[in-house]
């Protein structure tokens, strides 16, 4: 028996987070039209704005074109918008404790970044100085774990009576760990193995959450970014802990947003780039929480469906419908590149380019699937 998919989409989030007055509100409203309140005052956003987003594939048009599908499904992500963090934050200065618990619940963190001048928006810090700006959110939420991890030590010594060496083994590892927080080093940077990695996970530390910068710049630098002395202290800032920087004039976004497809892009093509900074924004995002896509593709509909790398063939089906993980056969599965390349399913199984695969296939980026399955 062949299914064609159904769909599940993914619960995992990305935060947007930054001072007040960075532009965090604006770009969220560019990328999910949600209508999140942008004003030129702190603190505008109390409660955390959700939308949910479109994943850009281009992929999923030339399918279409082959299979004369009727519709086309993007896979879909979610963002959150987090008011802005100030100095103190940690310890409840501008609802600091209620914000830091929002970042708490997201699984990777968008900052953004101001590297751009404008007298008419106020900097909370008087001026603007990107470093500084990542210096104190960094600062506020190593603070924050200090006091997750300080609470979790004092809760390892009581146990330590039990004789249980795996509990030495934590508290000492916590306690290299409080050495990299005091001196304002996030968890990520600090150096730790990948089974020390794993450990740390459970505590669900700020600074572990995996960290993309997004460098907003003024309408007439957007074109050459790269220029911009802001956005290169941004950019050798986030290279040394192996972090990637997207470049977007969150201003210029939202105005790109109302329009449609067709004016979008002769807008982009007039100030000279391929794409807008919200797909690539999405596009890293997407990266970032370590996702990938598995494509399905018939008449009726293409589809593209989320997964963590790494998964295998039946949790992949899974995806779609719990009967195809439960009765799982076979995968049929075709590159995406090499269907292409045929033009055809059917060319493309006539060059031996179609594959069967087993329940300890790993899933690769762009397999267009069919799955076999009894029930």
């Amino acid at each position: 028996m062949k299914a064609l998919v159904r769909a599940m989409s993914t619960n995992l989030e990305v935060g947007i987070v930054g001072l007040p007055n960075v532009g965090k509100s604006t770009l969220f409203n560019a990328i999910t039209k949600a209508g999140a309140e942008a004003a030129n005052y702190p603190f505008c956003t109390i409660e955390p704005n959700v939308g949910v987003v479109e994943v850009p594939d281009e992929r999923l048009a030339r399918l279409a074109a082959i299979y004369k599908s009727k519709r086309l499904l993007p896979t879909a992500m979610r963002f959150v918008d987090i008011a802005g963090l100030v100095k103190g934050a940690s310890k409840g200065e501008g609802l600091g404790n209620k914000f830091l618990a929002h970042i708490r619940q997201v699984d990777a963190i968008a900052q953004v970044v101001r590297c751009f001048a404008d007298e008419n928006v106020t900097h909370v810090e008087g001026g603007i100085d990107p470093l500084r700006d990542i210096e104190i959110i960094n600062t506020e939420l190593c603070l924050a774990d200090i006091e997750g991890v300080e609470k979790r030590i004092e809760r390892g010594r009581k146990l330590l009576k039990s004789g249980d060496k795996k509990i030495q083994a934590e508290i000492e590892l916590l306690q290299r760990l409080l050495q990299f927080l005091g001196d304002a080093v996030p968890a990520r940077r600090a150096g730790f193995s990948e089974e020390e990695m794993l450990l740390l996970r459970d505590l669900n530390l700020l600074t572990l959450k995996p960290v993309l910068y997004v460098a907003n710049v003024n309408e007439d630098e957007i074109a050459d970014a790269a220029a911009n002395p802001y956005v290169q202290k941004v950019a050798a800032f986030a290279a040394e802990e192996g972090a990637q920087v997207i470049t977007v004039c969150a201003k210029l976004e939202s105005e790109i947003a109302e329009l449609d497809d067709a004016e979008a892009k002769v807008f982009l093509s007039e100030l000279g780039l391929s794409e807008s900074g919200l797909d690539r924004l999405i596009k890293a995002s997407f990266k970032l929480l370590g996702l990938m896509t598995f494509l399905t593709a018939g008449e009726q509909e293409v589809r593209a469906w989320t997964i963590v790398r790494g998964t295998k063939a039946p949790q992949a089906g899974g995806k779609i419908h719990s009967d195809i993980e439960r009765g799982f056969i076979r995968a049929e599965i075709v590159s995406f590149s090499d269907l292409m390349q045929a033009g055809s399913q059917n060319a493309a199984r006539e060059q031996g380019l179609v594959r069967l695969e087993g329940k300890d296939y790993v899933m690769q980026d762009g397999d267009v699937t069919y799955f076999r399955f009894n029930v």
